[in-house]
């Protein structure tokens, strides 16, 4: 029996049913026409989502990412680091000395998994550091993505490579181009590793680095050519946060600001959330809640998995890419 038949045959209620509504939605959206959007929040390059997503890349079944900088970055720290990360399955121990000790041993906690400062962020620093000089002195200005599209594509870091390349998505990513949007970039370890050079003057142009508003116009331009009536845009959000709730306000902002009232609405929206709409949460509200927004109409196909998204997402991607 394949992924997709277990997963028939056994999820057959509540969040396991949400499950099937949201795969079999995602599959028939694709088959009309439709592009689809997949946005990334916590750690899920950290947590090797690469390995599908990758795959979901190749075959065209996502057309643009819009993801924090910490998915942007860790994807490509596990390409070249993958060997030195330590896992940490009782991380719940930890006293504050264990944590000091990781500390100074330079691995850098995301829930059970350490990343190596040394080998992962500083390796990766040596090479973008190139980069965003050239671009600096030359006069020219790129989108973080682009600046790692640039990297990948350079080959610079394949002496590094420790997991096969077909699990990275970044590096599927770059091959195709694909369209990527990164709002709020500067909170990420590069992010921040870029504040400190500009500081220090290494880079003299703050702008060298193009961030979230001419983000918001890039995915304005995108959306305004791909989204049709016959062939809509999709949004499936893994999490919440600003990798989310940025990308889904262009369509809002296309309407109201620009007046390009005959962009459709998104056609599908799909969320594996587990933020709790009673405290308040953007992240957690209702798919209902956003028909008020201008971003879903009434009849946009909606689904809400609240689960874990480092369980739920890859079996939804197995049923799309017919496993």
């Amino acid at each position: 029996m394949n992924v997709t038949n277990f997963l028939k045959h056994h999820y057959r209620h509540f969040n396991a049913a949400a499950l099937i509504d949201a795969a079999e939605g995602y599959n028939k959206h694709l088959a009309e026409g439709g592009k689809m959007m997949i946005t990334l929040a916590g750690a899920m390059s950290t947590a090797e989502m690469g390995i599908q997503l990758a795959e979901l890349i190749r075959q065209d079944k996502v057309h643009i990412i819009s993801c924090t900088g910490a998915n942007l970055e860790e994807d490509i720290f596990n390409l070249v680091a993958h060997d030195f990360y330590e896992r940490v399955p009782n991380y719940r121990d930890l006293t504050p000395a264990d944590e000091q000790a990781l500390l100074e041993r330079h691995m850098n906690r995301v829930t059970d998994t350490c990343i190596p400062e040394e080998e992962a962020m500083r390796r990766l620093e040596h090479s973008v550091l190139k980069f965003w000089e050239q671009a600096d002195k030359a006069g020219e200005r790129y989108f973080p993505h682009e600046f790692f599209y640039q990297i990948l594509k350079s080959g610079e870091l394949e002496q590094y490579y420790q997991i096969d390349p077909k699990d990275s998505w970044m590096l599927a990513a770059a091959e195709k181009n694909l369209p990527i949007i990164c709002p709020g970039w500067e909170d990420s370890t590069l992010g921040n590793i870029f504040a400190g050079h500009v500081i220090s003057g290494d880079i003299k142009n703050v702008h060298t680095v193009r961030t979230g508003i001419e983000y918001m116009m890039y995915l304005a331009e995108w959306y305004t050519k791909n989204a049709q009536e016959e062939s809509t845009v999709g949004f499936f959000q893994i999490g919440g946060g600003i990798a989310g709730d940025f990308p889904i306000c262009v369509v809002p902002m296309l309407h109201q600001d620009l007046q390009r009232t005959g962009v459709p609405l998104w056609g599908y929206f799909a969320q594996i959330s587990d933020s709790t709409t009673s405290y308040g949460s953007y992240s957690g509200a209702v798919p209902n809640e956003k028909i008020t927004w201008g971003k879903l109409g009434q009849d946009t196909p909606k689904f809400i998995i609240e689960s874990d998204a480092t369980i739920v997402a890859p079996l939804i991607f197995a049923m799309v890419l017919g496993q």
